[in-house]
């Protein structure tokens, strides 16, 4: 059904459901790759199908600038510059996070396309999401001081607007499945800031789609499961969505989580050695590495079976790598890969 909210539509959809013979193979499952990574602005990622009604939302208020939040290297900052780019608009992120000591991976690419980022960092004693919000009014009135009119968007784009780009996307992902007349399949979506998660979980509940909806959690949660529930009901309230949905309803876990959020950790990136020596695909080491490492070890615990059909959704997020925490790692484990003559 369509919830009859408008967009901007400027993707290059459907994206690609290919599947990874060599790691199907390997594993023993029947493992397909669902390539939102390839999304075709600012180097592509989830984000985007978010962005979609954002910017419309946005050209209808008239806004001139996009402001956004996340850390010092957002994927979803850089997106949101790209989008602001391609339709004329300014763009500026807001991060609590202090200058990482270069200007690299996605802050780099934010410079390129013109988007101011402000990174603010706590001192003693300062809550992160007080020095946030304040930053924020600061910004947008030095903005608005200039004459621009700012539009917000919040971390991640994930709100209930934003998680409508998922409900397309798993949609998109059940015309693709029915072609393929792909049996029983589950699909893995990372969780982040959730609003891609429950986009699908939204779509896969009251669309009565045949697949399963497994998130992974990338970031310690107290309480993952309650978590998505509060924010289905949000969505539900927002839509007059029919199904009713509880904490236990929603198959998502923070098991493998790593215990931190974008940390380096030599697991997550054997896997990504994994994808690209298997099949030349490369995943990142805050998201998809951790995602995928994650379902490895599923597989490991017997809690994915031999032959199960699973759907793994690649949110890009690639510029990451070149983070400098992540780079200095995989250069030193990859050194033996240079041969200097």
């Amino acid at each position: 059904m369509s919830l009859g909210i408008e967009k901007t539509c400027f993707l290059n959809v459907p994206t690609p459901l290919q599947r990874l013979d060599r790691i199907s193979a390997d594993l023993g499952v029947d493992l397909y790759l669902k390539r939102d990574d390839l999304t075709d602005f600012g180097t592509g990622g989830n984000k985007l199908r978010k962005l979609e009604y954002f910017l419309k939302d946005a050209e209808d208020k008239g806004a001139s600038m996009l402001l956004t939040v996340g850390g010092a290297q957002t994927n979803h900052g850089r997106l949101t510059a790209a989008v602001a780019a391609k339709y004329g608009l300014k763009a500026a992120i807001v991060a609590v996070d202090p200058y990482p000591g270069e200007i690299s991976a996605n802050l780099l690419l934010d410079g390129i396309m013109d988007c101011h980022v402000y990174l603010a960092e706590p001192k003693e004693g300062q809550k992160e999401s007080v020095l946030l919000e304040q930053t924020v009014t600061e910004v947008t009135a030095e903005w608005e001081a200039r004459g621009e009119k700012v539009y917000y968007i919040p971390m991640g784009g994930s709100n209930e607007l934003g998680a409508l780009g998922y409900y397309d996307c798993a949609l998109e992902l059940d015309a693709q499945v029915r072609q393929l007349e792909l049996a029983d399949p589950r699909v893995f979506v990372t969780v982040g800031s959730m609003g891609t998660y429950i986009g699908m979980a939204s779509a896969f509940a009251n669309e009565h789609l045949p697949m399963k909806l497994t998130g992974i959690g990338v970031l310690p949660y107290r309480d993952i499961q309650r978590s998505a529930a509060e924010y289905y009901e949000r969505m539900r309230a927002a839509y007059g969505l029919p199904e009713e949905l509880k904490a236990e309803d929603f198959d998502v876990t923070s098991a493998y989580d790593c215990g931190g959020y974008n940390n380096p950790v030599a697991e997550v990136r054997e896997a990504i050695y994994y994808m690209g020596r298997m099949e030349g695909i490369i995943l990142d080491p805050c998201y998809t590495g951790k995602t995928f490492c994650g379902m490895l070890r599923m597989i490991g615990e017997g809690k994915i079976r031999k032959g199960d059909t699973l759907i793994m959704l690649h949110t890009g997020g690639i510029p990451g790598i070149y983070t400098k925490h992540h780079r200095t790692e995989m250069e030193k484990e990859l050194m033996d890969h240079i041969h200097i003559l």
